[in-house]
Order: C-alpha cells, then sequence, then structure tokens
C-alpha cells in the first residue's frame, strides 16, 4: 500500500495566479512528492468548470511523468465515454512510454449532463459506453492495434465507481476498484466472480478525504474557505442541465459535520498520527493498494501545499506499516 496525491489544477478567481504559473507550480509540487518518496501522483477530469478544473488529466499526466522518476503516475479519473478507445489507447500508451511503466489508468463514468453534451456524448448509455471502451482500450494493446503499445503488460487499469452496479462493472471487467468501501466491495467481488475473475486478486484504492497539518485547528481556519468553493461548486455543477434543484450552500458547521457512521466526511485535516488510527478504521478487510490523498484543495496556500505533501509522503508511511502490524498480530 502506497500513499500518493490527486491534483485537480483548480484555479478560483478569489485566490487565481496566472495560469501558467498556477500549471508550472503544479509541476513543481509533483517534482516534489517524487523527490519525497511518494507513491503516487494521479490527475482527474471534469470540463466547463469556472474555475479550470483540469479538462486533459493525460496531457497533464505526460508532462508530470517527464519531470519524475519514481512515482507511479494516475488518473482518478479519467472519462472513456467522452473519447474515441483508439485515441484514449494512444494517449494512456504515450504516457506509460514517458513514464518509463509507471502509468496507474483511472477511469469512471462521470455524473455531469454538460460534459456529454461538449463531446455529443450520450449520458444515459455512459456505463455501457464506459465498459465497452474499458474493454477495446485493452483489445488494442493487447493485439497492438495501436503503436506504440504501453510498456506494461497490463497497464493496471482501475474503475472509480461510487455505486453498486459501476462497482459490479468493475469486478466484471477484472480491473481495481477505485473507492474504499466495504459496502461496495462485496458489490466488486460479486463482480469478479461473475466476470470469471479470481476473487483473491480484488484491489482497491481511493481518494482519502484527509490533509495532514501540524496543528489542524489552525489549517482549518485557513483551508475552510477553499474547501467551501471546493464542495459547493461539486453541488450545483452536479445539477447542471437536468431539471432538478440546485443544493443549498454548504457553511462551516456543514463541511466540519463527521457522519454518524464514522464514514469520511468532507475533509479532516489530521496530524500523521491521527491519519494514521483513522485510515485503519476505514480499510480495516479491505485489498487496498494506493491511498490518494488532496495535494491541493482548490487554492489553497503554497505553504499548506507543501507541508500536506512532506507529511503525507514521509511521516504518515511508517505510521501505516506500524498500523498494519499492530493489526496483523493481534489477529
Amino acid at each position: 500500500m502506497d500513499v500518493g496525491f490527486v491534483f485537480d489544477l483548480r484555479n478560483p478567481a478569489r485566490w487565481q495566479r496566472p495560469w501558467a504559473d498556477h500549471y508550472a507550480r503544479t509541476l513543481e509540487f509533483c517534482a516534489e512528492a517524487d523527490q519525497r518518496g511518494a507513491g503516487g501522483i494521479w490527475f482527474t477530469e471534469h470540463h466547463l468548470f469556472e474555475d479550470g478544473y483540469l479538462p486533459q488529466p493525460l496531457t497533464f499526466a505526460a508532462a508530470a511523468a517527464a519531470r519524475t522518476r519514481n512515482v507511479r503516475i494516475g488518473t482518478a479519473v479519467v472519462l472513456p465515454a467522452l473519447r474515441k478507445p483508439a485515441q484514449l489507447a494512444e494517449e494512456a500508451a504515450v504516457v506509460d512510454l514517458i513514464s518509463g511503466g509507471r502509468l496507474e489508468l483511472g477511469l469512471g463514468a462521470g455524473y455531469r449532463v454538460p460534459e456529454y453534451q461538449l463531446f455529443d456524448a450520450e449520458f444515459n448509455t455512459r456505463f455501457a459506453r464506459t465498459g465497452a471502451t474499458i474493454e477495446e482500450v485493452r483489445r488494442l494493446w493487447e493485439t497492438d492495434g495501436v503503436t506504440p503499445g504501453p510498456v506494461q503488460q497490463p497497464v493496471p487499469l482501475w474503475g472509480g465507481f461510487y455505486r453498486p452496479r459501476g462497482a459490479r462493472l468493475a469486478g466484471r471487467l477484472g480491473i481495481g476498484l477505485m473507492h474504499i468501501s466495504h459496502e461496495m466491495f462485496a458489490h466488486y467481488r460479486a463482480g469478479l466472480i461473475e466476470g470469471g475473475h479470481d476473487p483473491e486478486s480484488a484491489r482497491v484504492s481511493d481518494l482519502v478525504p484527509i490533509l495532514l497539518a501540524d496543528d489542524p485547528e489552525a489549517a482549518w481556519a485557513r483551508v475552510a474557505p477553499h474547501l467551501a468553493h471546493q464542495k459547493n461548486t461539486y453541488r450545483s455543477s452536479s445539477v447542471e442541465g437536468t431539471d432538478r434543484p440546485a443544493p443549498p450552500p454548504l457553511g462551516p458547521a456543514d463541511l466540519r459535520m463527521r457522519p454518524a457512521d464514522g464514514s469520511w466526511g468532507h475533509l479532516e485535516i489530521l496530524t500523521p498520527e491521527q491519519a494514521a488510527a483513522r485510515i485503519k478504521e476505514r480499510i480495516a478487510g479491505l485489498p487496498v493498494r494506493h491511498l490518494i490523498f488532496w495535494a491541493d484543495i482548490a487554492g489553497m496556500p503554497d505553504d499548506l501545499v507543501a507541508r500536506n505533501i512532506e507529511l503525507v509522503s514521509q511521516q504518515l508511511p511508517p505510521l501505516l506499516a506500524e498500523q498494519h502490524d499492530v493489526a496483523g498480530a493481534a489477529r
């Protein structure tokens, strides 16, 4: 199990820096994560966000691959239903080649109608299209249907699905599940069996909504406005193009609320020791390969980003290993 970071490249107007500077600074953070021993850097996709949410994760992944040497290069996620299979197969193969075989390709169906309209794609059939595209990309790689092919044979594939239908689809396809959930893992495992795959091949990864800081309370006061922007834009964008009303904006009290069932909240800012204990609660019994943390929340201050990268990369892994050893001894 390794730790890594997701970058969405948001650059909200309230804290905006010149776009070229913003992209250059993010590449510097990617290189810093690599130098500090992080296991992965991941890039995610959305379109038509006013704050410039990264629209082409594989393009940025190629740039990050050229600036790093050891860290895994992932997407969490790219939307295959918005691309032709050959295009996706070629773009991903190029990233794998530039990185020397470090690509982790996370794929998802998406949830926003305007994004599908932008690419003249059918929203209502997105799950079927996603599954078919994943299968075709894999076929193209296996049969030299595109050239050059990737270094890795096979490239690790992940399904970023959060509901039973998607979890079962990931299982049937025989790919990893990019969601840490005991409930969804049961559907994923069932899908593996349905697809004729060994259920022991199950593997899980996910974005963990945790930031690390030396003083969580002090950091919370500085991060909260950025988190409010992030969460409220997600909420409002989810109903665009539908007849559903816009949800009310979240306030400070809402942002700090932790679900009664012990699941993740919107964001938890913790010390490394607190985070190790919290993560242990959530992943017990799951075959987790990658833990992915936010590197940055909607343009939050650079000093908090840098310290978060340092703490996650260097101080958290020994604590997670210690927690794992203790759990193993208890069994």
